[in-house]
């Protein structure tokens, strides 16, 4: 399980622009967000994807970087790029199974009968600061509701205001037990 102010996992992959995405490499102004998402196949991702797509200066304008990663091969990815509406918004693909299980994601198999690849990853959706860390993570084992993106917005602007810190880092353990 990933824990908030934890380093995370290392990602490089290709991206349809026929470039690379190295996470590492990163320098936000905020924050870097990555959104994972099943692939071609999903309505709801390419739904969802649209929606960030369309509010990607609101993003940027706030110092946030986002990128779309799937494990869809190639092909699906390019298909991805052609047919959704996803503007400038950079989409990474063949993320592995050992990499999706690195971030906590939720794993599928094929459908019989359906389009989906033999195996791919459930949603997620990661705010990770310019060191590399982890302040916001949210994974899902099935693709209905994502975090509204309004609402995402406005956390991001009370964590700048307000200097807010990462949430959910208490190890259960009393202070005095220590």
């Amino acid at each position: 399980m990933l824990i908030p102010n934890d380093k995370v996992p290392e990602l490089d992959l290709p991206l349809t622009i026929d470039a690379r995405f190295n996470l590492s490499h990163q320098t936000p102004d905020f924050m870097t967000m990555l959104v994972f998402y099943r692939g071609k196949h999903c309505p709801i991702c390419k739904s969802y994807l649209e929606q960030v797509a369309s509010k990607l200066e609101d993003f940027t304008s706030r110092g946030v970087s986002i990128f779309a990663i799937s494990m869809d091969s190639e092909d699906r990815a390019m298909v991805v790029d052609r047919e959704w509406k996803t503007g400038d918004l950079p989409l990474a693909y063949d993320l592995s199974a050992e990499q999706a299980r690195e971030w906590g994601l939720y794993l599928s198999e094929k459908r019989e009968g359906s389009e989906e690849p033999d195996l791919f990853s459930e949603p997620g959706l990661f705010l990770i600061r310019p060191d590399g860390t982890l302040y916001f993570a949210q994974m899902q084992s099935a693709p209905f509701t994502r975090p509204p993106l309004d609402e995402l917005l406005k956390g991001i602007d009370m964590v700048k205001d307000k200097d807010y810190p990462a949430r959910g880092t208490a190890t259960g353990k009393s202070k005095a037990s220590a």
